[in-house]
């Protein structure tokens, strides 16, 4: 590793930060959506749904946290395929910086657009009646575990911001993850899915990572459902690195 590796990606990172703040519409969009499901959910649909005997945002909140992050990080894409359309790659790789930390700079990037978008989200879902029941560890293990979907995910946007041909494939590969969770039991127990769709619900992604984060805030316990969380996670991550890794080294070579 470059040993101006840190100070470089502190320097992009401040610079990819500052594009945020000058177009704040970033952060509302991908903020909207998700509260406008969680409104959709609790207020039209909510009372034809049976997900226990508690209040239905407490059941609701963990898939549409999931949400946010996969409505975030379109932008990541969106934005590393303009920095390549600009010629800015080219600019970079001219200066004696950490090549690897342009990316970091982006990815970085979105844990923190991220992090303020589901902020914004717990507070909404506070105003309409979420409560929960988890200490204070509970929740930084919450935080844990969607900071790091965050890193996997933001890593497959690279890949796709690193592939895509135009503007509009850099931000569109993320359909499919907003929609994911919607066959999983963020909103529904899978239990009450027909089999075929019970089965793929049962073992994908979304699922166990909900699971987990519903068992920590509602102080649940946990059983093994977390390691098959954290291992989707880490292994997504290392997956999606090590594709865009490469693929930026074959863009720049």
């Amino acid at each position: 590793m470059n040993k101006h590796f840190f100070g470089d990606t502190a320097v992009l990172l401040g610079r990819s930060l500052r594009h945020i703040m000058r177009s704040m519409d970033t952060i509302i969009t991908t903020t909207v959506m998700p509260i406008c499901f969680m409104l959709l959910f609790v207020y039209v649909f909510g009372g034809a749904i049976t997900a226990g005997s508690g209040n239905y945002v407490d059941y609701l909140l963990p898939g549409i946290l999931l949400i946010t992050i996969a409505s975030g990080i379109s932008y990541t894409a969106y934005r590393l395929f303009l920095d390549l359309k600009s010629g800015i790659f080219e600019r970079f790789a001219s200066m004696p910086i950490a090549r690897s930390s342009v990316l970091w700079a982006h990815v970085m990037t979105s844990l923190v657009a991220n992090l303020v978008s589901l902020i914004v989200v717990v507070l909404v879902a506070l105003l309409m009646g979420f409560r929960s029941a988890a200490g204070v560890s509970a929740w930084f293990a919450v935080a844990g575990i969607l900071a790091l979907f965050t890193l996997a995910l933001t890593w497959l946007a690279v890949i796709a911001g690193l592939t895509a041909k135009t503007v509009d494939g850099a931000s569109a590969f993320s359909y499919p993850l907003i929609f994911l969770p919607f066959i999983s039991s963020a909103f529904v127990p899978t239990d009450t899915m027909p089999g075929p769709v019970r089965a793929f619900a049962e073992n994908q992604p979304v699922t166990s990572i909900v699971n987990t984060i519903r068992d920590l805030l509602t102080a649940q316990p946990l059983g093994t459902g977390i390691w098959v969380a954290l291992g989707w996670c880490l292994g997504l991550l290392l997956a999606a690195y090590a594709v865009a890794m490469l693929a930026y080294r074959r863009r720049i070579a």
